[in-house]
């Protein structure tokens, strides 16, 4: 089946370096340069930062979560007012995941078969079920500049006859979402790469994902358990089959090396809460790789996190001072996560800023190595062999 209209996203290259390339993706509310990294919103927010903050770190696409955004505030009420944007107040792009990782991270709570998945909802312990056509009016509700198909998801770790049933059942259900999607002139479809760790399954899906031309293509299914070989084996051989001139995006990678890597293969788009989540806990993403700030050694350090940062809050707040906030937290309620909003604003904008910075500067229009762009931020002098060797 190859959908018949036009799609509302322009990709172009503007630079290569081997299998990477850098472009430039012009989607119906903002143009990103990509490779870039979308911070999760699950519903529609960043935890403890402003949309000016965002802006000023770079961010160029949100990504918010369809089945959270369901359950509260509800599809009818953002379209009633206007769509995510507007009731978010938030004038980039923004992309919506089909809500099939619940079925995964929420699998206890959840049904699959052939029709959809039904889901036990966390708020009033309701049914709920998710279609591949209720996924796909649900944001075309909501309004995001990129959705997601529905799709079967299952661990990678998991082997057997579920890989290749989900596989099939991902290919099935990617026609139904098309003929479900009412707003092709103003959201762009993105298909879902399914097949776990097999070869064959993934060449399948591929094949018979890119004969439906698509806007834009995801590859998921992976950051599961799985280990870093068969990961980047999968990133390797789905890009190298994916349209050239469509955006490519690795599912849920929000590691600064698994972000270099995949950019090294030829993948342009990457989310993960990492960066978020790491941050409330009182660890920094920062150029040179990853700070602990909860450790006393920090205590008496007057360094700014990352003295590349111009940003108020780096300037206003040094290292000690967060540090002893933690401390504060901890000592008051045990342990429990608990930092102050300005805490998790400081942490947010650190760690978002570290994924950028490192997804960014990834190896592709000046031609240098990975060790020249990443001086020690990975111990690059130890992997550079292994990692050139995927980019041959």
């Amino acid at each position: 089946m190859v959908p018949n209209y036009q799609m509302a996203l322009r990709f172009e290259i503007l630079g290569r370096f081997n299998r990477a390339r850098a472009a430039r993706l012009t989607l119906p509310h903002f143009i990103c340069q990509t490779p870039l990294f979308m911070p999760v919103g699950t519903q529609g927010t960043i935890k403890g930062l402003t949309n000016s903050q965002l802006e000023d770190i770079g961010c160029q696409i949100i990504l918010g979560n369809t089945y959270h955004l369901a359950l509260r505030p509800g599809a009818e009420l953002i379209d009633e007012l206007g769509g995510l944007h507007k009731f978010m107040n938030w004038q980039r792009a923004m992309l919506t995941d089909s809500g099939g990782f619940q079925m995964v991270s929420l699998l206890h709570l959840a049904d699959i078969t052939e029709k959809g998945v039904t889901f036990q909802s966390p708020v009033d312990g309701k049914p709920m079920l998710l279609t591949p056509e209720e996924s796909i009016q649900i944001q075309n509700k909501i309004g995001a500049d990129i959705i997601m198909a529905l799709d079967d998801v299952v661990k990678t770790t998991i082997t057997g006859p579920r890989i290749e049933e989900a596989m099939y059942r991902t290919l099935r259900w990617i026609d139904r979402c098309i003929d479900a999607h009412q707003k092709p002139d103003v959201q762009n479809l993105f298909g879902i790469v399914q097949g776990g760790l097999d070869p064959k399954l993934r060449d399948i899906c591929v094949t018979g994902l890119v004969k439906r031309n698509l806007p834009g293509y995801a590859i998921g299914g992976l950051a599961g358990g799985e280990d870093k070989d068969s990961f980047w084996r999968v990133v390797a051989q789905c890009t190298a089959a994916l349209p050239e001139d469509k955006p490519r995006y690795v599912m849920g990678v929000g590691y600064p090396l698994d972000i270099v890597v995949c950019s090294a293969l030829g993948a342009d788009m990457y989310d993960c809460v990492y960066p978020t989540r790491t941050a409330r806990f009182g660890t920094a993403l920062v150029p040179e790789g990853v700070l602990k700030l909860k450790h006393k050694a920090m205590a008496n350090d007057d360094r700014p996190i990352d003295s590349s940062c111009t940003c108020m809050l780096s300037k206003d707040l040094h290292t000690s001072i967060i540090q002893g906030c933690f401390q504060r937290k901890k000592e008051k309620e045990g342990g429990k996560e608990g930092t102050s909003t300005k805490q998790k604003t400081i942490e947010g904008i650190r760690t978002q800023k570290g994924s950028l910075y490192k997804g960014k500067k990834a190896p592709w229009l000046k031609g240098k190595v990975l060790e020249e762009e990443f001086p020690g931020a990975f111990n690059m002098s130890t992997l550079l062999e292994d990692l050139l060797s995927w980019v041959e």
